[in-house]
């Protein structure tokens, strides 16, 4: 009987003997693949280099469905499924019961935790309709401790999962870190000691370039193509944020130093819940959200963006210095990818005479309503959304029209603007008459019951505007099913790894298989991906 308790009781350390203490998964917010060497020069020792000469480099990593944005990003990689089975089609979607836009992490049942009065805080993983690695290695081993943190709330929460003993995301209206009801009824005293100390205007300063501009891959400075932020004369350094940033919380979350704030919070999170620590596996999800919002502004052939991965390779060696320190370097395994890339600014594609441009979504629309109210006399699109277009199905039905025939009909008349690549019916989607790969993305991305009743791609290098201003052709965006969307970096160091670069195709949902197998768990009931067996084979 004592042989058998003894047993017992080592069974989770045998389990675990081979498996890391700790798993950190970094996602950098809009990151293209060539980052890592159109910027290699600046990487100091600890930072990418690290992954890159001692880690593994999944160097055909992409996105396999549409649309490629945040929300879903963060959801495929931690779930290892697409839209199609978590159910998060977008940031947002249109809700035809209730006739308004849904946030894909909005919660009205719950409350913000941190600061009562934030408008910030009714955040929770609910729409996520499947469960995440997370949430799988918490329903495997209950001491395991699960943690996720971001700038961005559902960059929080949706890695995190149902089952998170913390996820904190950063208070646009007070520049600390907030959680919600759903997790906890009031912060960790570690937290709430680090917002007392580390909250957003302690950061704040003057941005210039951390190296001389020759240094840089771009030197031209001004560019026609970025947007100029609020306060600024002109998209130059230096920006004089310690000026025109005190209080404004937006500007900060622009800023490289927001990437410093999270490194510190991260670090502060792996000493104060003694990560890596307890006889269980745990992990913790970062997720870099600045590289985004500046990527909108300025777009990926700008100083500004190269700065900030100057910077970013700072922080990355900090949170590395970090986990050797407290765990050893044996002890723990990062991965690194992104939610999501980038296209080109399209007015600079159309001045250097490549493909692209903009596509006015105003005129499209009113075009099909046009068409169709000239043919039924009613008006029968609801709205738009993410190029989802949502039809007024009771009316339809009233009238005593075909769904289906409409659908058709509205997808005929998208196909007739040059700039749209695809169109696909939702009754097509639902019955799998799909043979064209473009519309096997929008498959993957696919509800039933959150996307649109037809759905459209434009061709490559095109973004959909709101109008025709001038004002709309600076700064860029993503959500495509092209490469300069789907191309992202997958890097992984640490427990032993082989350096090893690793160029077969792999999908972003292969992420959430591989660590599956690497701690030994149940593949979760909607998982798609497969692992990465170069890396568990070691």
């Amino acid at each position: 009987m004592r042989t058998l308790i003894f047993s017992a009781f080592l069974l989770p350390l045998m389990i675990f003997s081979q498996t890391p203490k700790l798993v950190v998964g970094v996602v950098v917010d809009q990151m293209c693949y060539d980052y890592l060497y159109r910027f290699q020069h600046h990487f100091q020792k600890d930072g990418f280099k690290r992954f890159l000469e001692g880690g593994v480099n999944c160097r055909n990593t992409n996105y396999n469905y549409v649309p490629t944005y945040t929300g879903p990003g963060h959801a495929s990689i931690y779930t290892g499924t697409t839209p199609y089975n978590h159910g998060i089609v977008g940031n947002d979607w249109y809700n035809r019961n209730t006739e308004q836009s849904v946030y894909c992490v909005f919660d009205s049942t719950v409350k913000p935790v941190g600061n009562p009065s934030s408008t910030y805080g009714q955040i929770s993983p609910h729409h996520l309709e499947t469960m995440t690695i997370t949430d799988q290695l918490k329903l495997t081993y209950p001491s395991s401790k699960v943690y996720s943190i971001s700038i961005k709330d559902r960059s929080a929460a949706l890695p995190g999962g149902h089952m998170s003993d913390g996820s904190f995301w950063f208070d646009y209206s007070s520049g600390t870190f907030i959680s919600s009801s759903y997790y906890m009824e009031t912060l960790p005293e570690w937290i709430q000691s680090f917002n007392q100390t580390h909250y957003a205007d302690q950061y704040i300063k003057d941005w210039e370039l951390l190296n001389p501009v020759s240094e840089y891959s771009r030197t031209l400075d001004n560019s026609p193509y970025e947007v100029t932020i609020k306060g600024a004369k002109s998209p130059t350094f230096p920006y004089k944020f310690s000026e025109y940033a005190k209080g404004n919380y937006n500007l900060f979350t622009l800023m490289p130093f927001a990437n410093t704030q999270l490194t510190d919070l991260a670090c502060e999170l792996i000493g104060s819940e003694q990560m890596g620590t307890h006889e269980t596996t745990d992990m913790l999800c970062i997720s870099y959200s600045t590289p985004d919002i500046a990527g909108h502004a300025f777009g990926p052939y700008s100083l500004e963006i190269e700065d900030i991965y100057v910077r970013l390779d700072l922080e990355l060696a900090r949170l590395f210095r970090s986990l050797d320190q407290k765990l050893g370097k044996h002890n723990y395994v990062v991965f690194l990818t992104a939610d999501h890339a980038v296209v080109p600014v399209p007015q600079q594609l159309m001045d250097e005479k490549l493909p692209g441009g903009y596509f006015d979504m105003s005129i499209a629309i009113n075009t099909v309503e046009e068409r169709l109210h000239a043919r039924y006399g009613h008006k029968l699109i609801l709205s738009e959304e993410n190029q989802n277009i949502y039809l007024n199905v009771p009316l339809i039905d009233s009238l005593k029209l075909t769904r289906s025939e409409i659908q058709q009909q509205v997808a005929e008349i998208l196909r007739t603007f040059p700039e749209v690549k695809v169109a696909v019916t939702g009754a097509d989607l639902e019955r799998g008459m799909i043979d064209d790969p473009w519309m096997q993305m929008i498959l993957n991305g696919y509800s039933k019951e959150r996307s649109g009743d037809v759905i459209f791609m434009l061709k490559p290098g095109y973004l959909p505007v709101g109008s025709s201003k001038k004002s709309e052709h600076k700064g860029t965006s993503h959500g495509s099913g092209f490469n300069y969307d789907t191309h992202v970096p997958l890097l992984w160091y640490g427990m032993r790894l082989k350096p090893q670069e690793i160029f077969r195709p792999i999908a972003i949902t292969d992420i959430a298989a591989t660590i599956a197998h690497l701690l030994n768990l149940q593949r979760m009931g909607s998982m798609t991906g497969s692992p990465i067996v170069e890396i568990l084979g070691q």
